[in-house]
């Protein structure tokens, strides 16, 4: 069956617009329509635009296209628009396509404290896009535009075990998280220079352990009466402490974690079968993307690894080992996401998926 929703991408030259690009090439309910980056490329073919970093070849559906301003105007007849533009540039031009009554799915920071913004990791709160519902039937018909923000890379990883851990044995105490985080995470332009991180690991990325130590207490947090806006779980409830690290891996963001419960103390054992046993609406829904296993526990002492598990289910999965008991904490294990599909672009055609399955979209 031909594709049944048109997308566009903004930031289309950028390595997240670059992933947009390939997850949308042959996908089966989008067709990629309309690709924007900044003036210097508006006029190009695609092709001729774009530095191409990706490892698949760039998609003959996208070479043609011809890159357009990133302007509302430009993008009227998309059902969907995935933004990967820098934070510098992302706050205004998304409230413009917003205004214009335009769908925006955000891998930029700029919204995501916003109250009435989903803060939206699609295996862990997809139940959360509902608020779309509510905004729509207030518009009374009218087209409503509506702002939605993916996660931070490395918050994804550890918020889909957390949700499991959550919702199997009742409220989490307190967490502490160790990342390692990939290259890829830093984008190429500048990215991480060759010299600073080989032979090498880099202990700050600016901005990151205060998102790990929010967005969780968002995601996990409810929907308000009003049925549009958040309420985050209250820092005093679920304390997090995040210390985050760049590594000298492509692909792929690995985190060391320790949870204490509040209202119990499950086994090891018990940790495993909640987190192996875990499902999400993506997969009841039958989404194109979703993971056939939210979560892959893995039992060998050395894994996971980011080379060996970071593409399980083509990169939607989450990958935990070494769980066991923790002598501070109750429980403690590693995790590793594949930080451009799960963090990032992979999460916001997961997301459409979802409000596509819904009829939002």
């Amino acid at each position: 069956m031909a594709p049944t929703k048109k997308a566009g991408v903004l930031g289309a030259t950028g390595s997240v617009g670059q992933r947009f690009i390939l997850l949308l090439s042959d996908h089966p309910d989008f067709e990629l329509s309309v690709l924007g980056a900044s003036k210097r490329s508006a006029g190009k073919p695609y092709a001729d635009a774009v530095e191409w970093k990706q490892t698949t070849l760039l998609p003959e559906s996208a070479s043609g296209i011809v890159v357009q301003e990133c302007l509302p105007e430009n993008f009227k007849d998309c059902d969907v628009v995935f933004s990967g533009l820098d934070a510098d540039y992302a706050g205004d031009i998304e409230k413009q396509f917003v205004e214009a009554g335009l769908v925006i799915i955000s891998n930029a920071k700029n919204y995501r404290r916003q109250v009435d913004a989903p803060l939206v990791v699609p295996t862990a709160n997809p139940e959360h896009l509902d608020t779309y519902k509510t905004v729509k039937a207030q518009a009374n018909g009218a087209k409503k535009g509506f702002q939605i923000c993916i996660s931070n890379c490395s918050t994804a990883g550890l918020v889909v075990p957390l949700r499991a851990l959550k919702d199997a044995f009742g409220p989490l105490e307190a967490v502490t998280v160790t990342t390692m985080q990939a290259l890829s995470g830093a984008g190429f332009s500048p990215g991480v220079p060759s010299m600073d991180i080989i032979d090498n690991l880099i202990p700050y990325i600016g901005g990151e352990e205060d998102k790990l130590e929010w967005e969780p207490r968002k995601i996990l947090g409810t929907i308000a009466a009003d049925g549009v806006t958040f309420q985050n779980i209250p820092e005093e409830d679920m304390r997090i402490s995040a210390q985050c690290n760049r590594v000298a891996v492509t692909d792929g963001h690995t985190g060391c974690v320790s949870i204490k419960f509040k209202n119990s103390k499950p086994t090891p054992e018990q940790v495993k079968e909640a987190l192996r046993n875990y499902t999400s609406a993506a997969q009841e829904l039958r989404t194109h993307s979703a993971p056939s296993k939210i979560i892959h526990v893995l039992e060998q002492n050395d894994r996971p690894q980011p080379r060996l598990d970071r593409d399980r289910d083509s990169g939607y999965a989450v990958s935990v080992g070494r769980v066991r008991e923790d002598p501070v904490f109750d429980i403690k294990f590693v995790f590793l996401s594949h930080n451009t599909i799960l963090g990032a672009a992979g999460s916001g055609i997961l997301i459409a998926e979802l409000l596509l399955a819904k009829n939002l979209i």
